[in-house]
């Protein structure tokens, strides 16, 4: 199987096999994954009226959306001796594989750095058909050492206060970039996963509602805040009523589900925010499951996460909630560099070399299929 822009799916003697195979492939799992859908979807339509938005309360009009980090073998983001970003050409590669052959046209970023304005930039650049949820990322400025546990010791107070004055720099750069394209950029997050207890980069809740009150006077799209389900459910009610919407992530595996309970675990979460917050407008900005996991054992799999993505992304739109997978290429640089087999490598639906999983093959005959309409 050829790895490049055009050919990702297609080997090139034997092509048309190729994609009858995998039609029949897919039409096999279908007629499985409908069944799987109706026994879960059952115990699910009781609490389906607290939960449905309007479609007006969809993010640019799309309930399938993407998070995207292109970090390839060797690169990363800056960790603090400086980035190795993804070229021209690779971030071109990748937006042409969500788009035109996944059929993806919202992707979620994460910062506001160079390889963030890179990729806007491109888009613009070739006319590629994708939005864009713009992040700016916080840096801590409150020492988390008690709760996460990765930080062995406090972070210094030195430390903290220069990130406050890189986190307004962030700001700026993320008002500049959201401006600069406005016609790309639909939405923008400040601060991700930035007030959960088990973080490491924490930022007090106060300050990031000022943050958002800073980027709303300043853009015109609407700002949100990213953030566990747990912390919108029992903590987020003042945020709520700053954020234009709210954004929250779901990971039922992390909590110890397996793919049996995925759909009906997420619905769960999703109500325990309605409940707390029944007037939020949701948006989901991270739910996946990764394909393999040294932490998970046999609950991870390609099977489980095709399953997953095609009961909980079929349920979402449904509820008309906007709903970015977590998340488009595995990142090898996540994690624990000594564990290549760790769960943060592995939540993507192509490989880091950009080899297609079982929930990309899907998304490719069906990006066929309306094509060929």
């Amino acid at each position: 199987m050829t790895t490049g822009t055009k050919g990702v799916f297609i080997q090139k003697l034997n092509g048309a096999f190729y994609i009858v195979v995998l039609i029949s492939l897919f039409a096999c799992n279908q007629n499985q994954m409908k069944n799987t859908n109706q026994n879960t979807m059952k115990e699910t339509t009781v609490n389906e009226e607290l939960v449905k938005q309007a479609e007006s309360d969809l993010l640019t009009g799309v309930s399938k959306a993407v998070c995207y980090s292109g970090f390839r073998s060797g690169q990363h983001p800056d960790r603090g001796d400086g980035a190795a970003n993804p070229s021209n050409a690779e971030i071109l590669e990748d937006l042409k594989i969500l788009s035109d052959q996944c059929g993806f046209g919202l992707i979620r970023i994460y910062d506001s750095g160079e390889n963030s304005e890179m990729v806007l930039r491109i888009i613009k650049r070739n006319n590629i058909n994708i939005k864009v949820m713009l992040g700016i990322w916080l840096r801590a400025e409150l020492s988390n050492h008690e709760t996460c546990e990765w930080l062995t010791e406090p972070i210094p107070e030195t430390e903290l206060q220069k990130n406050k004055k890189l986190n307004l720099l962030e700001i700026e750069k993320g008002i500049k970039l959201s401006n600069e394209f406005k016609d790309i950029v639909v939405a923008v997050n400040v601060g991700n996963e930035a007030l959960v207890e088990w973080n490491d980069h924490k930022v007090a809740t106060d300050t990031i509602i000022s943050y958002v009150q800073k980027v709303q006077k300043s853009v015109k799209q609407p700002v949100t805040v990213a953030d566990n389900y747990k912390w919108w459910a029992d903590h987020g009610a003042g945020l709520a009523k700053v954020v234009d919407f709210v954004s929250l992530h779901i990971y039922p595996v992390w909590e110890g589900k397996d793919i049996n309970e995925g759909l009906s675990y997420s619905v769960e979460n999703l109500m325990e925010v309605k409940k707390a917050i029944p007037e939020a407008r949701i948006v989901i900005t991270e739910a996946g499951w990764p394909s393999v996991s040294s932490e998970f054992g046999g609950r991870a799999s390609e099977e489980k996460q095709l399953q997953y993505y095609n009961e909980f992304m079929a349920w979402t739109a449904k509820m008309n909630i906007t709903t970015f997978w977590f998340e488009a290429f595995d990142e090898d640089w996540k994690g624990n560099p000594n564990d290549m087999m760790g769960a943060e490598k592995h939540w993507g639906i192509f490989t880091v070399g950009r080899t297609p999983k079982k929930v990309a093959q899907q998304l490719f005959v069906e990006q066929q299929h309306e094509k060929g309409k």
